[in-house]
């Protein structure tokens, strides 16, 4: 009688699964303020098959704001969600989530409670058009950053820039970045309804999946129909395929292994760079290709995708509806658009590789789509920044001895030694070498960089600087080697030299003495195991039986 009365439970509410909304709306967060006005349609979906709604709130993550990444809260939010709904009378749940890391962490949670449950994603913002053409949101702003830095944009321009992105209205990034990845991985994964992903912010079609939604996560309890039932391995292993055909963003390769880790699956970098080796790019879409997320729902989204991707993904997994991914495919426009068949790809693969050597024993990444060719086979001198912040302060001096050539690192950066592994890892080319006409350079870093960046760029370098990894050995002028074809990143300095270095290296102090920042360095994980905490990840049969959730039914 208490649940009912708590729940203000009507008589013709006796019996009916309780569906659990996980509400990720906030002012500090446009990339989910929308779902304010879908939570309504979320709630008469429930209703409508048979539920009853029960809202709740959930810490916003959003990259526009929080310091110094989001990426220091997701694990958070994933506790938060999992004791949320655990320790609450749900059936199951509607978790609604857009900015990159609110989605990982609702599938974080979403598989370890294992309740029926799916998410509604927010949308993408409008593009705007500046400079004549639609602003694809984070990869038009690097773009126009160097612009300004070699002097061709001026403030009037770049005033401009900033009143054009304020028109964009809520939602995510609308071009390829972690966000618009993140929603297609959702997708493949069968923890969205087939079609969402790509739905602009403000519009009928998102207002029609909020309602449907409700309606699946009820009707999949009343079927009793639990995400470890979709989320398998070919399920994991279609996303890390779809991942390379969209030349996704990197920072999903994270999420994903996060995600398997706590199902017990495999998303190490080995089997993921196998997996990526024969996969065309297939999405013409920013920052490596020239659309923007509209258009690749425009043009048949998810569904096409498969379709396009052919035998390379398996279409035995579910999605979203229950159904197999063959329905979906079934009823698929052919691809078009900016939606490639493997026999007219954009680009042949990899579009993502995973490189292995003295400087990144347990492995590091780079999105190979978004590099400059000529550069995936290169040795340069290293030019060493220890910080974030001694990047920024040293990086434009005149005096900086750097060339093209070069190879910048800037380390201190990862899991534990920020905490949070801000989107550091794309160091911009120095003011001096942009003046020149240099674009691109080799730059490697134990953080991560957005998924609307592009360049040739080395990121999750493991182990990290901070905990003993080589990259925090590395001394200005010494000879790096990039080899991605043969998938090797080599410090070449000899091993009595690194042993004299590692010999005088002294631990740096702890950043933080209290609170979530402390919890997180002490217990995260390297960023081939996802960067979850070391106590979440990997549930035994022994210890799911502690959060196993109330029972919620009246």
């Amino acid at each position: 009688m208490s649940h009912r009365v708590a729940l203000r439970f009507h008589d013709d509410d006796r019996g009916k699964p309780v569906v659990g909304i996980a509400d990720t709306a906030s002012a500090l967060n446009p990339c989910n303020i929308g779902f304010s006005r879908l939570i309504p349609e979320v709630e008469r979906g429930i209703r409508d098959a048979g539920g009853v709604p029960a809202r709740f709130p959930v810490m916003s993550l959003g990259e526009d704001l929080m310091k110094p990444s989001a990426m220091l809260y997701r694990n958070l939010v994933a506790m938060e969600l999992e004791e949320t709904v655990r320790a609450n009378p749900l059936d199951g749940v509607v978790y609604l989530a857009n900015c990159d890391k609110s989605v990982p962490a609702s599938i974080m949670a979403a598989v370890t409670t294992n309740l029926p449950s799916l998410l509604l994603l927010g949308g993408a913002r409008s593009a705007p058009h500046f400079d004549g053409k639609p602003l694809g949101t984070g990869t038009d702003l690097w773009r126009a950053l160097d612009k300004r830095r070699a002097g061709r944009m001026d403030d009037a321009d770049w005033l401009g820039l900033e009143r054009t992105l304020a028109c964009a209205g809520p939602g995510a990034c609308n071009t390829m970045g972690t966000a618009s990845t993140m929603a297609i991985m959702t997708e493949v994964l069968g923890m969205s309804l087939p079609g969402t992903a790509g739905l602009a912010a403000i519009g009928d079609e998102l207002v029609a999946a909020a309602y449907e939604t409700g309606v699946a996560v009820t009707t999949a309890i009343l079927r009793d129909e639990r995400p470890d039932v979709r989320l398998t391995q070919i399920a994991l292993d279609n996303a890390v395929r779809a991942l390379a055909a969209v030349a996704g963003s990197t920072n999903a390769i994270i999420h994903l292994a996060a995600i398997a880790g706590r199902l017990g699956l495999d998303a190490g970098l080995a089997r993921m760079d196998h997996l990526w080796r024969d996969i065309p790019l297939l999405a013409d879409v920013e920052p490596s290709g020239t659309g923007l997320i509209h258009d690749f729902r425009r043009d048949g989204g998810v569904p096409s995708l498969v379709a396009a991707m052919g035998d390379q993904f398996d279409t035995t997994a579910l999605a979203g509806d229950g159904e197999t991914w063959a329905v979906a495919v079934a009823a698929a426009p052919e691809p078009s658009g900016v939606i490639h068949t493997r026999a007219n790809p954009v680009a042949a693969g990899p579009t993502l590789a995973a490189v292995f050597g003295s400087l990144a024993p347990t492995g590091a990444v780079i999105k190979t789509a978004a590099a400059t060719p000529s550069l995936i086979i290169h040795t340069g001198r290293a030019i060493v920044f220890d910080d974030y912040a001694d990047m920024r302060e040293r990086l434009d001096d005149p005096g900086l001895d750097v060339d093209a050539n070069d190879v910048i690192v800037v380390r201190n950066c990862g899991p534990a030694g920020v905490p949070g592994m801000p989107e550091w890892g794309m160091a911009p080319i120095p003011k001096r070498l942009v003046e020149q006409g240099v674009t691109d350079m080799v730059r490697i870093s134990d953080g991560r960089m957005s998924g609307t960046s592009f360049g040739t760029v080395v990121l999750h370098v493991s182990p990290e600087s901070a905990v003993g990894g080589p990259l925090g050995l590395v001394e200005d002028g010494d000879l790096i080697e990039l080899d991605v074809p043969g998938r090797r990143l080599g410090l070449l300095v000899d091993d009595d030299e690194l042993e004299r270095r590692r010999a005088l290296a002294h631990p740096s102090p702890p950043r933080h003495l209290r609170g979530w920042p402390k919890i997180y360095a002490e217990h995260v994980q390297q960023a081939p195991d996802g960067c979850d905490l070391d106590f979440l990840a990997a549930l035994t049969p022994e210890s799911r039986r502690f959060i196993e959730p109330v029972v919620g039914r009246s």
